[in-house]
């Protein structure tokens, strides 16, 4: 609760005794392609400071508007927040474009276009997976926080979804993440180990994390048409050590074929299937989209940002559409079912690696 307060008031110092003048150097050096990388990095800090504080000051116009916080749970109040994250990371996302040369493809959507460039819907255009109409359980590659920001920001302003997100509890760091998605019907959870029973088997005697996967499978329930579930089976970005510990857990539970599998993977871990399957039961007539995406492996940390910067960063979305109908029932099948998608899913991402 202090870090909000404490960083609109970092802002407010920030705007009152910074020369302009080097703002403005920061920011004009920060457009130059391919040149000034402290700068770069520099400005984006600064701009990312005053974002925050724009964000908790307008979240507590909000709060004020509401009765003091008595009528933030009513549907206009949850559409105000909605929007306000669309403008929000539209704002973020034009920064970013223009600064760090971000630019975001999204494909399984014809026709194919970049994004954010192009946020309003092309009406003429065939439905996308991701389009409203039908709720929808969004199960994603993890790749750090980038890619919750980015799928986020084209769930709300390009296909006008409301997302309700499963996150890692870490996030709550981030005092305007913290606030504005507290507000919304959202998940911050702590990431647990496989059960001793083995993946979708419920927890062994004493575990939590069966805990974790009743409150995903409550965040899936009442998913309306314009409803998208956004989850990260994996459970955590990959690296290497993380891929031998998920192998190790796999075999101690006696999951010797998977454990074999998950060794093959490259890019991905192996899928953590509770929540998944908490929430395919809890939303039953929900339509699965799975996402893979390239171009963020480099920037998961700050020295990973720093090494790529001021190069262009081009990320591509990949898309895959599963009618509600087609998904496997029973726990073991879709054990399976989820295990074989993030393997094509590892496959397409050592297919489209970006060019060096």
């Amino acid at each position: 609760m202090l870090l909000a307060p404490a960083t609109v008031a970092l802002a407010a110092a920030l705007v009152a005794r910074a020369p302009w003048w080097l703002l403005a150097v920061l920011g004009l050096a920060s457009l130059v392609p391919r040149h000034f990388r402290l700068p770069r990095v520099l400005w984006m800090l600064t701009f990312y400071l005053l974002w925050e504080a724009a964000a908790l000051v307008a979240m507590f116009v909000l709060w004020v508007a509401s009765g003091a916080g008595w009528h933030l749970d009513t549907p206009a109040f949850r559409r105000a927040h909605y929007a306000l994250a669309g403008v929000l990371l539209r704002i973020l996302f034009w920064q970013a474009r223009r600064v760090l040369r971000l630019r975001i493809r999204v494909m399984g959507d014809a026709p194919e276009r970049d994004a954010p460039n192009r946020d309003a819907p092309n009406r003429d255009a065939p439905a996308s997976p991701l389009a409203p109409g039908r709720p929808l359980i969004v199960a994603s590659r993890h790749a750090g926080p980038g890619d919750s920001f980015i799928l986020v920001h084209l769930l709300i302003n390009r296909f006008r979804r409301e997302p309700r997100i499963v996150l890692v509890e870490a996030l709550q760091w981030d005092p305007a993440v913290d606030v504005l998605l507290h507000r919304l019907p959202n998940r911050f959870i702590v990431p647990t180990r496989w059960s001793a029973a083995g993946p979708g088997r419920g927890p062994a005697p004493g575990e939590s994390r069966w805990t974790a996967a009743q409150e995903v499978g409550a965040l899936a329930r009442g998913l309306g048409g314009n409803g998208a579930m956004l989850i990260f089976p994996e459970g955590g970005k990959f690296t290497k050590e993380r891929k031998f510990r998920r192998i190790e857990r796999l075999m101690r539970s006696g999951w010797t074929g998977h454990a074999r599998r998950a060794a093959a993977l490259s890019h991905v871990l192996a899928p953590q299937p509770g929540g998944m399957l908490a929430a395919l039961d809890a939303a039953p007539d929900a339509d699965v989209v799975f996402i893979g995406h390239t171009g963020l492996e480099g920037m998961a940390t700050l020295s990973g940002v720093w090494r790529d910067l001021p190069l262009d960063k081009r990320i591509v979305i990949q898309a895959w559409h599963v009618p509600h109908a087609d998904i496997p029932h029973g726990t073991e099948a879709r054990n399976e079912w989820l295990f074989t998608w993030f393997e094509r899913i590892d496959g397409w991402i050592g297919s489209n690696q970006p060019l060096a």
